[in-house]
């Protein structure tokens, strides 16, 4: 989304990743569980890339120092791949460049292990980390493309015969989370030990260049690095990064402001630790998280000593999506309508969608909204049907909740609900006449190692074989979880979605881009205030979405307090007991699900129970607001006419006048 929204702006911004082999895995749903296979990305010839084996650059890994001089090292080649990306009707082209990394001509010595280490790092996005050995590949990974980007940007900038301490002039690097870390240590590196500047200056140049983006609240997704595999791998840059937290901690011993501990906590290096997180924001110049209510989560609460150190460098950039892929290639029928309303200015200025209110009473425009949904809601079941077999019925209510499986986007407080359901269904007369159709969809893939989210994609999978087929009931209530759930299966499903399920328990998303999706194209938010739900509320009116559950205030109180006992409310409320029972059922072994179960009831930190019952309320309102069509359409267009806010123009110009500072290119 960025890069698209960069070149249709006219800015010089230039993306910079590994050339990955395989995605993450292609998923298989196999006797109801997850299965993983490869996902080959280059079994076929790319041909929108371009091979510039002229600017490979040699990276060392391993070795030992003597005098800041790296001795021994183990020679990897990175080789460069360039992909244009085309600005939308500007002649504008910026690029992003993909580094493959290959055997060394300065390796002199290239055994078997050798030859598989260098095929591996570029081989597999996200390979499981679970071991050591994964650990290392992971760090190898950071560090390569991290290492090639910077050195490729210095010798551009020598090419040119620039003064490297006005490097800061030409360059920004933003430091997208923790994964490129590594780029202010090998700053200093190449500063220090290539160019030969002093301690002071070289800092000066690189914090002048770096700003970091923080994309996660998880404490699991601020990389932390352990000392032993980072001082092995990377012998130099860990030198330099222990003179950095050296420097950092007299800083805060100077500022008089933080207890002992205090400073250890907020140490680069600490538990036996390398802290990424903290090396950005030590070595940036400005640092932002991705939706309101995240950045202030980030400096009162996750990072709340080093905004009290450094207030200045934090920043909000909330998330945006390309508009051009998420709308206008996606989903054509809903353009036409849009074109014919206001025009088709409204390409280049997404702030122009707020006239769409305009036809908020206007019955003609209403019903072409409502055909548009039903042949996108067509088009889906369609390929459902094909792929899964499962016949879904464009009049039922789509529910959809696509994203990665983790405990805290909480799929597991909707297959709960969606059990409470089908057992009302089977039990309560008044119920099922009242209960307007639903087909309930999931889409997730669950991290291979991340035993919890696969169990809870077998207990979906288990519950809908069960639900789908039981005639009682399922021209009711269907389930569906798509296979193999991908960016290109996402451009069906967007589109097609009454109700987009938005519902992590409350500072615990950063941002989504999916409630941004579903919004542009339509569907009602059903969620809570958490991440950008708070903006699309913001902006689409509360009374256009169904918000429910407990505030980040509330969240954090609980955390701070350890009162919360979810079984005190599992023992107060027999439906719940009910859906549990029935899933005790669903295997031949009673415990087989006990994984989950006991979890909800002994810990629950995601705190499904907590919501849960004000979850079931929100749907209730949703299913009687369904039954109204006129009022549903009313609310659908108020949520398309007010999601131009949340395009990736408005996020790449923000980054820009705020941070980067560029100069559009006009041709």
């Amino acid at each position: 989304c960025f890069m698209d929204s960069a070149a249709s702006l006219g800015l010089p911004l230039y993306g910079n990743s590994l050339r990955y082999q395989h995605g993450f895995f292609t998923q298989e749903i196999k006797n109801h569980r997850q299965v993983e296979h490869k996902d080959p990305w280059l079994n076929e010839p790319f041909i929108w890339e371009t091979k510039k084996e002229e600017e490979a650059i040699d990276i060392p890994l391993f070795g030992y120092v003597e005098h800041t001089k790296l001795i021994n090292p183990v020679w990897i080649k990175a080789v460069p791949y360039d992909v244009k990306v085309v600005g939308d009707q500007n002649g504008v082209v910026t690029n992003l460049r993909l580094w493959a990394t290959e055997p060394s001509d300065k390796q002199l010595i290239q055994e078997p292990d050798y030859i598989e280490t260098t095929r591996n790092i570029s081989d597999v996005l996200y390979p499981d980390d679970s071991t050591e050995s994964g650990k290392t590949l992971r760090l190898m990974q950071s560090y390569v493309f991290s290492a090639a980007g910077v050195k490729a940007a210095f010798n551009e900038h020598v090419r040119l015969g620039r003064d490297l301490r006005d490097f800061h002039k030409y360059y920004t690097f933003q430091i997208n989370d923790t994964h490129p870390t590594l780029v202010i240590p090998e700053m200093m590196r190449i500063l220090m030990d290539e160019k030969h500047i002093g301690y002071d200056e070289a800092w000066q140049i690189t914090t002048q260049t770096c700003a970091f983006t923080n994309h996660t609240i998880l404490a699991e997704a601020l990389e932390k690095w352990n000392i032993g595999i980072f001082r092995n791998l990377l012998p130099r840059i860990f030198e330099i990064i222990q003179e950095m937290n050296r420097r950092f901690k007299r800083i805060l011993e100077t500022d008089g402001r933080f207890n002992k501990e205090q400073i250890y906590l907020m140490g680069l290096i600490g538990q036996n630790h390398v802290r990424m997180a903290h090396i950005c924001i030590y070595g940036s110049f400005s640092i932002n998280g991705v939706a309101a209510l995240h950045t202030e989560i980030l400096k009162h609460i996750e990072m709340k000593d080093f905004y009290t150190l450094y207030p200045n460098k934090f920043n909000n950039k909330t998330n945006g999506i390309t508009h051009r892929r998420w709308l206008i290639h996606t989903n054509p029928e809903l353009v036409n309508i849009i074109d014919e309303k206001i025009g088709k200015d409204w390409r280049e200025d997404l702030t122009r969608f707020k006239k769409l209110e305009g036809f908020i009473n206007d019955e003609k425009t209403l019903k072409e909204i409502d055909l548009m949904k039903q042949a996108k809601k067509q088009a889906l079941s369609d390929r459902i049907f094909a792929e899964q077999g499962i016949r879904l019925e464009t009049d039922m209510i789509f529910d959809i909740q696509v994203k990665r499986l983790h405990e805290y986007k909480r799929q597991l407080m909707n297959i709960l609900h969606i059990i409470d359901v089908y057992l009302s269904l089977k039990s309560d007369e008044g119920f099922k006449k009242s209960y307007y159709p639903h087909a309930f969809i999931f889409g997730a893939k669950a991290a291979p190692s991340y035993h919890m989210a696969k169990a809870v994609i077998e207990l979906i999978n288990t519950a809908a074989d069960i639900i789908n087929k039981d005639e009682e009931t399922n021209d009711l209530l269907k389930v569906v979880f798509v296979e193999n759930y991908n960016v290109t299966y996402a451009e069906y499903i967007m589109p097609a979605a009454d109700l987009s399920e938005q519902i992590s328990t409350a500072t615990k998303e950063a941002s989504g881009t999916g409630n941004m999706k579903f919004m542009m194209n339509g569907a009602l938010t059903i969620g809570t205030l958490d991440g950008a739900n708070v903006e699309i509320v913001d902006y689409a009116g509360r009374e256009n979405a169904f918000i429910f559950g407990l505030t980040a205030e509330e969240v954090t109180h609980i955390y701070q307090n350890n009162g919360y006992k979810p079984r005190e409310i599992y023992e107060k409320d027999p439906s719940l007991q009910k859906v549990f029972n029935f899933i005790r059922g669903l295997n031949p072994n009673p415990q087989h699900f006990d994984y989950i179960l006991n979890n909800l009831l002994n810990s629950d930190y995601f705190l499904v129970m907590k919501d849960y019952n004000a979850y079931k309320e929100a749907h209730k309102l949703a299913n009687e607001a369904y039954k109204d069509r006129s009022k549903w359409l009313k609310m659908s267009l108020m949520n398309i006419a007010n999601s131009g806010f949340f395009t990736s123009d408005r996020t790449i110009n923000d980054y820009n006048r705020d941070i980067w500072k560029l100069t559009k290119i006009t041709l």
